[in-house]
């Protein structure tokens, strides 16, 4: 949960909320096959049998910023380098627009190429 203390009063975002953001922004990108539940979240795709949407996404950080950790996987053929970029610059954007909040780092992880 990040909070913040305004006039008006305190707005709380939750993990949920970034990481279903960032989930919809990184699988819109070209190049981009899924994602790939780390750690607790693997028990939450073996029960529920669906696709989620924000599986693989680790959401670190404060009211001012965040940092953001992401396990995908890329279609064979394309330039990796390229795609990694182009998840991370939509991210930054989506996230900064959205919620206003920094984005200081995004950590792009390949955990597998499928066909």
């Amino acid at each position: 949960m990040i909070s913040t203390e305004t006039r008006l009063g305190t707005v709380t975002v939750s993990n949920e909320y970034f990481a279903k953001l960032i989930g919809y922004a990184a699988s819109s990108c070209y190049g981009v096959a899924g994602m790939v539940a780390k750690g607790a979240q693997r028990w939450r795709e073996f029960f529920s049998r669906r696709e989620q949407i924000d599986k693989g996404i680790l959401v670190k950080g404060n009211a001012q910023s965040i940092t953001v950790d992401l396990h995908i996987v890329v279609t064979y053929g394309i330039n990796i380098n390229a795609a990694a970029k182009a998840i991370v610059h939509k991210v930054k954007y989506t996230v900064e627009e959205a919620t206003g909040i920094t984005v200081d780092k995004v950590t792009v992880h390949i955990d597998g190429m499928k066909a």
